[in-house]
């Protein structure tokens, strides 16, 4: 079983190399972030039609998120119980699989601009949230995995340049112990789970040629339950998109489960 994240900053614009990604790489199940669009506008017949089923929420312009599954989904839930947000950042599937049940979320989480924004609070209390969230998934899903676009690096390791960016959002220490406090529930993060080469990120800045430079953070993780922690067999961040003509600043991150 192969599962994958990717921020594709808008669908709408990337409908093509989503689907082209697919076809090239068919993965069980593709969360999504950033579809930028309304439910209405979600192209379900052309994801329908490349052999995949669909469970999505949006909204005009910003967020939204969703879930690509070669298998029907069920149990879906939207954005967070309990949690009063207008923003469309959380959905939560159930996907069938030989080894029984998993539940896959996928999540766009917030930026929270800078360390002085109001959306900077907004995000730690989200991020809380999360968490909880989380927790009482984990009680009646033990095969959970939480993907997405966290907006945060977890280490210096996952920075091209951890000085350039001290005092920024994404990196920020209260950022990281939110990050921290959500897999002490005990998600292991998939890509540290195997030797990675040095400097591997999943986004780059359009400005400043940063791709071409490397100038990258890894804010796009795959955070797994120990029952998939234990069936997880590689994970890697898919560079080649980046490279696509108005590309998506983003890179797919793709994990394997021997499931």
């Amino acid at each position: 079983m192969k599962i994958a994240t990717w921020n594709v900053n808008s669908l709408k614009i990337r409908l093509n190399q989503t689907l082209d990604w697919l076809a090239a790489n068919p993965v069980d199940a593709l969360c999504l972030q950033e579809l930028k669009l309304t439910d209405d506008k979600f192209p379900l017949a052309a994801i329908e039609e490349a052999g995949y089923h669909a469970a999505f929420t949006g909204q005009k312009t910003y967020n939204g998120v969703a879930v690509l599954s070669r298998a029907p989904v069920r149990d879906v839930v939207r954005n967070m119980p309990g949690f009063d947000d207008t923003h469309q950042r959380l959905i939560s599937v159930t996907l069938d699989s030989p080894a029984g049940e998993v539940r896959v979320i996928s999540a766009y989480c917030p930026n929270g601009q800078s360390l002085d924004s109001e959306k900077y609070p907004y995000k730690l209390a989200w991020y809380a949230a999360l968490r909880e969230h989380v927790a009482a998934e984990l009680q009646r899903y033990p095969r959970l995995a939480l993907l997405g676009d966290f907006n945060v690096a977890p280490d210096d390791r996952d920075v091209h340049d951890p000085a350039k960016w001290e005092g920024q959002v994404l990196v920020s220490e209260p950022e990281r112990a939110a990050l921290r406090a959500l897999i002490e529930l005990g998600l292991s993060d998939a890509f540290r789970l195997f030797e990675q080469p040095e400097k591997s990120f999943s986004w780059w800045d359009y400005r400043q040629l940063a791709f071409r430079r490397n100038a990258g953070l890894r804010i796009d993780h795959i955070l797994l339950s120990p029952p998939l922690r234990d069936a997880c067999t590689a994970c890697a961040i898919d560079k080649e998109p980046r490279r696509n003509d108005q590309p998506s600043d983003h890179a797919p991150v793709v994990a394997t489960l021997d499931l």
